[in-house]
């Protein structure tokens, strides 16, 4: 009997703040009978699970889940953000008044400490409650996070100081007890609306398709029930709601929300647009070609999900690093306490520095440092037309040498287009060029559309007769016109410039004589050479890989730039002078678009595919460019460094913040209080530096 296919779910979860409490969900996941793998990602709040059988479901899983003390929303994902907020507005006061309480002069001791009691224990208790039920869950599973370094804190100091009632001269840390949990409260609010700003450009994406669909027949239908073939109507200020071709109308498409291209473009008859984008003007028919998850957007979706649910390297280096820290500190924190009271010190001071080492500690900038920056150098990468699918791909940027480009429909359009006529004395050039697009407009031979497109309204041709592998006759104007490749070399005859080497030619005869020649070549793309001159500006080798001919490879090396240009390659071809080049310059990205760049791509240290290119060279890219403005893929190895420097800054500061503050917090010189303040400043810190990375503009919009 087959094995059952394993079923893979992606649960939003809510609550963690830490490497700490992605340890906790993974593991409670990991433990359900039937699920073969769980992995958590801090940044998107998701968790993703592969099971099978009937031994794991939905519900079990989001029992596990509640069960190690977070949640799984239901129905429309809340903002995490607003809970923090309603808990605040109760802490926020009561801290208020527990600080009164506790540090107010002429107050008699008796008021004060009940006073700060009564205000104190619903802080802890009821505002806190989300922290403690979260440390006992980890707790459960034999697991430690931020969370239970600041339920210890926060309990040593409310059961010292409600012991501290019923002793005299005992002094009582009610205050400080409220003070660390609305701080810690505070920094995760404002985390919580800083990673929630971050994600927007993100999940703007999925909401780009209308929920409703107009047919061109006039009925209303879900958007999900649009099918192939379906004809639906976009009006002015309406967004595609599937990819396909325009059958009727014209009008300008606002493309800026996947390419962040601010000039609409032109669309008549015949062109093809893209699902989720804005038509500006003009009603237009389209006859779906992509819907549902086959369609622009949802496909833009699944890349950007991709790239908030992959880890780094570094990331999974820090989880072990926070796994083995948070003992560490509970140790430390154990030693402080007995240190201070074998030292004879009081007990309340003891319980104040040992709370401090607690409170200190707390991994959250850690565990926040490599997810945020990953975050938000995505969604800026989305804004700006590019689509980076993992965090391999940003680290594999950091140490590139050299980028390879692919030629045909990469530095060119893919298309043939005429790049001059020249004619034999007595005929004019624009002459020859018509009579040729007058018997190639109905032609179905690229060479043939390409001379057809070249004229805007070509003559009359009768008596059409193709040959193929030769060329194509007819008469026009009742002469014979033949259009076809040369037979030999071109003579001296024709007055214009030489034809330019590595072109295609076609000679024009009319009644048998030979009158001109056509030369058509692939069209550089448009800021290809900008392109090629910004990725030298980075201190990149570029070279070109190319199955094309050795003459037209040249000619295009030449427009753009490229010196070094390898001609004639199959794709095995492709992937043996790629590993050369790896093997002499080190590590290598390559740019495609075509089925043939797939394996190459995929080869690639960092393969980047053209938007307007093939399904399998976007599936084996590590970066995909939404558009075809080559000057993004130096804006993209651009963002990919940025994004590994604000890393690196992240992490140097999380790590020094904890080395250069738990001596402070040990020898009793960093109270309570200040220490979660600095905990949570530690962690807007992070935050707020990879918040920077929003600002990324890149050298094309530069």
């Amino acid at each position: 009997m087959p094995a059952q296919a394993a079923t893979v779910l992606h649960l939003a979860v809510e609550g963690m703040t830490c490497a700490g409490c992605v340890s906790t969900v993974s593991n409670a996941l990991n433990a359900v009978a039937g699920v073969s793998a769980a992995s958590v990602n801090l940044a998107t709040g998701v968790a993703t699970v592969s099971f099978g059988g009937s031994e794991a479901d939905e519900a079990t899983l989001r029992i596990a889940v509640e069960a190690a003390g977070y949640q799984v929303p239901v129905g429309d994902r809340p903002w995490q953000a607003v809970g923090i907020t309603q808990r605040l507005r109760v802490a926020l006061p009561l801290t208020a008044a527990a600080l009164v309480f506790g540090m107010m002069p002429g107050i008699p001791s008796e008021v004060a400490d009940w006073g700060a009691a009564l205000a104190a224990f619903p802080v802890y208790a009821w505002a806190g409650a989300e922290i403690h039920r979260r440390t006992l869950a980890s707790l459960r599973h034999r697991s430690a996070t931020m969370d239970t370094l600041v339920t210890l804190g926060t309990t040593a100091t409310m059961c010292w100081s409600t012991a501290a009632l019923f002793i005299d001269g005992a002094r009582s840390y009610f205050e400080t007890g409220a003070v660390i949990v609305a701080l810690v409260l505070v920094g995760r609010r404002l985390e919580a609306g800083a990673r929630h700003r971050a994600g927007s450009a993100l999940r703007a994406l999925l909401d780009l398709v209308p929920t409703t669909v107009r047919l061109a027949d006039g009925r209303e239908i879900p958007g999900d029930q649009l099918a192939v073939g379906d004809h639906f109507v976009a009006r002015p200020g309406e967004r595609l709601a599937a990819d396909g071709t325009v059958v009727a109308g014209s009008g300008a498409i606002d493309t800026s929300m996947l390419t962040g291209e601010a000039v609409p473009l032109d669309v008549a008859v015949g062109d093809r647009v893209s699902g989720g984008t804005l038509n500006t003007t003009g009603v237009l028919t389209v006859s779906a070609t992509r819907v549902g998850a086959e369609a622009t957007p949802a496909k833009l979706a699944r890349l950007v999900a991709d790239a908030q649910a992959s880890r780094a390297p570094v990331q999974r280096l820090v989880d072990r690093v926070a796994a083995i820290f948070v003992p560490t500190v509970l140790a430390i924190a154990a030693a402080t306490l007995v240190g201070w009271l074998l030292a004879g010190q009081a007990t309340g001071d003891a319980v104040s520095a040992t709370v401090a080492v607690l409170i200190i500690a707390c991994p959250c900038a850690l565990g926040l440092a490599t997810p945020t920056a990953l975050q938000v150098g995505t969604g800026r990468g989305a804004q700006l037309g590019m689509l980076i699918r993992s965090a391999r791909a940003i680290e594999q940027a950091r140490d590139l040498t050299m980028v390879a480009f692919d030629k045909t429909g990469t530095l060119t359009e893919g298309r043939m287009t005429v790049v001059t006529t020249t004619a034999v004395e007595g005929w004019d050039p624009d002459e020859v060029l018509a009579l040729a697009a007058a018997v190639e407009q109905n032609s179905e031979h690229p060479i043939g559309r390409a001379v057809a497109a070249s004229v805007a309204r070509p003559a009359e041709a009768t008596n059409v007769r193709a040959r193929p592998g030769f060329g194509i006759s007819g008469t026009v104007a009742g002469r014979v016109v033949d259009v076809g490749r040369p037979d030999g070399p071109l003579s001296g005859e024709f007055d214009g410039p030489p034809v330019e080497e590595g072109t295609t030619t076609v000679v024009v005869s009319v009644d048998d004589h030979p009158v001109g020649v056509v030369a058509l070549a692939d069209v550089v793309r448009p800021w290809a050479a900008e392109a090629v001159a910004a990725l030298r500006g980075l201190g990149l080798e570029v070279v070109m890989l190319t199955g094309d001919r050795e003459a037209a490879a040249r000619r295009v090396g030449e427009a753009v730039g490229i010196d070094r240009v390898m001609s004639g390659l199959d794709p095995e071809g492709k992937r043996r002078e790629l590993a050369d080049l790896q093997s002499t310059y080190g590590r290598v990205a390559v740019v495609g678009d075509g089925l043939n760049d797939a394996p190459v791509l995929a080869g690639a240290d960092l393969g980047i595919a053209i938007g307007t290119g093939t399904d399998a060279a976007l599936e084996a890219a590590d970066i995909a460019l939404v558009g075809d403005d080559l000057r993004v893929v130096a804006d993209a190895l651009h963002l990919c460094r940025r994004t590994v420097t604000t890393i690196r800054t992240n992490l140097v500061w999380a790590f020094a913040y904890n080395v250069a503050a738990l001596p402070l917090a040990v020898s009793g010189s960093l109270g309570p209080p200040v220490a979660a303040a600095a905990m949570a400043a530690s962690s807007l810190f992070v935050v707020g530096n990879s918040l920077r990375l929003r600002s990324f503009s890149g050298r094309r919009a530069g």
